[in-house]
């Protein structure tokens, strides 16, 4: 296997360069501000080396040829090795003798790599599958040509070709370490795995053709000679059949008949060993605060009850008469409010694109120079799927963003959802924020292409919140869809906490969300799954919204007529993602400048 060797050659080479730097660190350090420049852009150099699926994100195709085993040991040293050599090596640097945008990518850098080092403490890498944020999902986007592997010219073929050995091999991994998880005590509630399984079955086939995995050799290049396309036709054909497929049957077989009854009926990351410390690492990581889950729980109770009284003003404004309860029955089961068929849901999104961007205007005065497309979810994913999301583009604009849109039971998939949605993972949302992110090049590598999910997802909220200033939300009930939204967020501070802290079931966590909001059953399942998947990630949206609203509201009131949204909204994005204490204190100085 090519990639595998080559893998290995390259954690050996590391360790071997780095093995001296962690006792001593370099002491070329009499010009603080080049010595940082350099080390950041080394240790992005090294990161991208060792995953090979992060540069092809960001359109760097060098390692095209490779797929990390990024959940194997060697590799998994290699990360922890590459964390400790370059905090040791930051520092060195002396902080002081920084400008103030050097200090905040110092801080950054920091936390950085001490959390990443604090994380490998816990073992996520023996729990690689589940049906919310697997490898094995995101391989078939790849082969099929509509992610980021690029499939243009002879060496792209070849390439994926190379880089499906080293999927393999992943596979193989990721079979080892479930094994292993089982005799840890260490395994995914079962619920997952039974959603899991169905999504692996469907690439088990009888032949390539009938494989999403052959969709690059229908779409050939026609500058392809003939001699080529029959070479790459048998080749894919084979390693189609006698690697993928066989991987996909493996892991399969695996989860059938062994792994599901080894499953847990718990579904709580506290039932895990040293489940209650893992939980509230993740919470610190994802809300980049000190808050305590019981303190994000109440959070969550107050802002349910705050936004209830917010859609209790659209009832009375529609002339509905009723309690909240009838109101939610009423959004969900009027026909009016839903589309018959899928691709009249993807039209309206790609009209509200033109509309919108052209709105926008009235609140920014930044804007990315990067494309948007509007494209439907995947069948292969799109039950377990949200109702939408966002894929950000190359810094070169050659492949443009994506915002998803999913069809799957069109009658789940209300209208009154459609322009908060699109303003959160579009515009002004995801795709504002990332494009300029990635776009900035003053910004060191690992700010533009790194992140900070409470600023992401806490900017995607706030841009849902923006909408009647931008001029949409004209329509009450597409108002309602935003304060329904909204209310979500506030729902998932309750349920994610409720269950890894304080042993909610999955029928709890389903219960609160339908007496508290407009929900059908297919997102509902798939919200709580998603909880209990991902423990902690659904916390960053509310708790990102409310510290940015927090900071506007304060900046509004000092400055009073001398406040502009505008700049506001520059100053917030301008610099890329950050911790919220560190946003606090930018924008913070920023208003201190106006005065």
């Amino acid at each position: 296997m090519k990639v595998l060797p080559a893998a290995m050659l390259a954690v050996a080479l590391f360790v071997a360069a780095c093995g001296n730097e962690q006792a001593e660190p370099p002491a070329d350090v009499a010009d603080p501000t080049a010595s940082l420049h350099a080390l950041f852009d080394e240790f992005f150099e090294r990161g991208l080396e060792l995953n090979p699926m992060r540069a092809s994100t960001i359109g760097d195709y060098r390692f095209n040829d490779q797929f990390a085993n990024s959940i194997g040991p060697e590799h998994r040293e290699a990360s922890r090795l590459l964390d400790e050599t370059f905090l040791a090596r930051l520092l060195n640097i002396e902080r002081k003798q920084l400008s103030r945008q050097d200090r905040l990518s110092y801080d950054m850098f920091r936390l950085n790599r001490e959390q990443s080092l604090e994380g490998e403490r816990f073992p996520g890498h023996l729990q690689p599958i589940n049906q919310r944020l697997q490898v094995l999902n995101s391989f078939v986007q790849l082969g099929s040509g509509t992610s980021v592997h690029p499939f243009k010219t002879i060496k792209d073929y070849d390439d994926w070709l190379s880089r499906i050995d080293g999927f393999v091999v992943y596979v193989d991994q990721a079979i080892a370490n479930m094994r292993e998880g089982v005799r840890q005590g260490v395994v995914q509630p079962r619920i997952l795995m039974v959603k899991s399984l169905p999504q692996i079955e469907s690439q088990i086939v009888d032949t390539a053709q009938d494989s999403g995995f052959w969709a690059p050799i229908e779409n050939m290049p026609d500058a392809f000679s003939n001699e080529e396309r029959e070479r790459l036709s048998v080749a894919f054909k084979d390693a189609i059949e006698n690697k993928v497929i066989p991987s996909y049957k493996r892991v399969a077989n695996f989860i059938g008949d062994e792994y599901l009854a080894a499953a847990r009926d718990t579904v709580g990351l506290y039932a895990l060993p040293d489940g209650a410390e893992w939980y509230a690492y993740n919470v610190r990581r994802v809300t980049t605060t000190d808050l305590a889950p019981d303190e994000i729980h109440q959070i969550g109770l107050d802002e349910v009850a705050r936004i209830h009284n917010e859609i209790r003003g659209v009832m009375t404004d529609v002339g509905f008469e009723g309690d909240l309860k009838d109101f939610f029955d009423y959004m969900n089961g009027e026909e009016k409010f839903y589309f018959d068929a899928g691709e009249e849901l993807i039209q309206g999104y790609r009209d509200m694109f033109e509309r919108i961007s052209a709105l926008s205007t009235n609140l920014f005065d930044v804007f990315p120079k990067g494309g948007l497309e509007v494209r439907r979810v995947e069948p292969f994913r799109e039950a377990s799927a949200g109702g939408a999301s966002y894929r950000t583009g190359t810094p070169d604009g050659s492949r443009a963003g994506v915002f998803y849109a999913n069809t799957y039971d069109i009658k789940s998939r209300p209208i009154w959802v459609m322009e908060s949605l699109f303003l959160h993972e579009a515009i002004p949302g995801h795709h504002f924020q990332r494009s300029l992110q990635v776009e900035n090049e003053d910004l060191p590598n690992f700010r533009r292409f790194g992140g900070y999910s409470a600023f992401t997802e806490g900017w995607g909220l706030y841009a849902e919140t923006l909408g009647k200033e931008i001029g949409v939300y004209t329509d009450p009930y597409q108002y309602f869809g935003a304060l329904n939204g909204e209310l979500w967020r506030a729902i998932r501070l309750v349920v994610d906490t409720g269950v890894h802290t304080k042993q909610w079931t999955r029928q709890d966590v389903l219960d609160f969300m339908y007496a508290n909001s407009a929900v059908k059953e297919a997102r509902a399942a798939s919200e709580a799954d998603r909880v209990i998947a991902v423990p902690g990630q659904v916390l960053a949206y509310k708790i990102g919204q409310l510290k940015i609203r927090e900071l506007r509201d304060d900046a509004e009131e000092r400055l009073g007529d001398q406040f502009d949204v505008k700049a506001f909204h520059t100053q917030v994005l301008m610099d890329g993602p950050m911790p919220l204490s560190m946003l606090e204190d930018k924008i913070g100085d920023w208003v201190e400048s106006q005065l």
